[in-house]
């Protein structure tokens, strides 16, 4: 079940990095697209990507409180515009739609990059209790 999340999210993820080439900041959002696909590439590939995925979390929450509490960012949609509908076209006089998006985005990311973290501890914790049970230690 794992490895379909994560070709699934690797999948989405590059598929993202990709839109965002005609975005007026790719430069941002593509690598921050691409380090959440690679994360689960790396999981999909059982390989360890620990320091990767710390690393990311670490990127997106700090980005992810930004927008949050920046002027005309998720508070301000919520308190000021009344939640109205994110769908609407992006305008210059609507500054929140696009924060409020980009939260969204960093949040998903944040949470695909923490199952991955918590699902390679659980694995490489289990790989240690099976190994402690074939070499017992001598009391």
């Amino acid at each position: 079940m794992v490895k379909v999340f994560n070709l699934v999210f690797a999948s989405l993820f590059l598929i993202c990095a990709g839109l965002q080439w005609n975005d007026p900041d790719p430069y941002l959002w593509m690598p921050l697209y691409l380090s959440s696909a690679l994360s689960c590439a790396y999981a999909f590939k059982d390989i360890s990507a620990q320091r990767l995925n710390i690393f990311n979390i670490a990127v997106y929450t700090v980005y992810a409180a930004y927008l949050l509490f920046v002027e005309n960012g998720v508070i301000s949609w919520a308190t000021e515009h009344n939640f109205d509908s994110l769908t609407q076209s992006m305008l210059a006089s609507a500054p929140w739609i696009e924060n409020t998006r980009e939260f969204g985005g960093l949040s998903i990311m944040l949470v695909v990059c923490a199952v991955n973290l918590y699902t390679e501890r659980r694995r490489i914790s289990k790989e240690n209790l099976l190994t402690e049970d074939e070499h017992p230690v001598n009391a």
